[in-house]
């Protein structure tokens, strides 16, 4: 059975009615994933393509921007995973799903009413959680092969080249994503409120994760007024 409702889920009563979705331990490990992703991005970038280069400057220059760069992904690679191990479960796919995905022009046209009730999280949203998993390990695996600093006389300039290639690819889908994740929590009003506030409303809850509020209120999910 897939699991929706986690620990620290709970309704408020009040006016208006907010529901708690993330703790301060989850909100603080999305940010320093954002944060890592961001930074990761940047120095990636400026390493990348000598037309970029000036972007090193952020960093105290190349040689910091060399040193700093893989020391970051590895912060990367541990808050996420700190927070994978959180949310893993309530991402696994369901059948409803399918049906989600299947009324993409309702999705696009706002028409919610005509989506099925959905559990803590959508398909588009498990999409972004399960792509960002691989891509993370792609970037920690080939990273440590091109980490030069530490694992050179272990790895073959062959395989190298081959991990240069995987982590560049990876690289730029990860920064895709990123992307994406970003506008639809711009796009989805309330949204944003879930990762600095920890909650939502009650509206935004029935509106976007109608099963998941009923199962906090068939489980008694229900905190002190606020």
């Amino acid at each position: 059975m897939v699991e929706r409702v986690q620990p620290g889920d709970a309704i408020h009563p009040g006016k208006p009615v907010t529901v708690d979705r993330y703790g301060v331990g989850a909100r603080i490990n999305h940010w320093i994933t954002a944060a890592s992703l961001i930074l990761l991005g940047i120095s990636g970038l400026a390493l990348f393509d000598p037309s970029l280069f000036f972007l090193t400057a952020l960093f105290g220059g190349g040689q910091n921007t060399r040193a700093l760069h893989p020391w970051i992904g590895v912060v990367l690679f541990l808050s996420f995973f700190i927070f994978f191990f959180q949310l893993w479960r309530a991402n696994l796919p369901a059948k409803v799903d399918w049906v989600w995905l299947s009324k993409f022009r309702d999705i696009i046209g706002g028409h919610e009413e005509n989506l099925p009730e959905l559990g803590k999280y959508n398909a588009g949203q498990k999409f972004i959680f399960w792509s960002m998993t691989f891509l993370i390990l792609v970037l920690i695996a080939s990273g440590i092969v091109i980490w030069e600093q530490y694992f050179a006389e272990y790895i073959t300039i062959p395989v190298r080249r081959i991990a240069v290639l995987a982590h560049s690819i990876a690289a730029v889908l990860i920064i895709c994503i990123f992307i994406l994740h970003v506008y639809a929590a711009i796009w989805t009003r309330g949204t944003l409120r879930a990762m600095t506030r920890g909650s939502v409303t009650g509206g935004w809850a029935w509106r976007h994760h109608r099963k998941w509020l009923r199962e906090l209120a068939g489980q008694r999910k229900i905190g002190p007024a606020e």
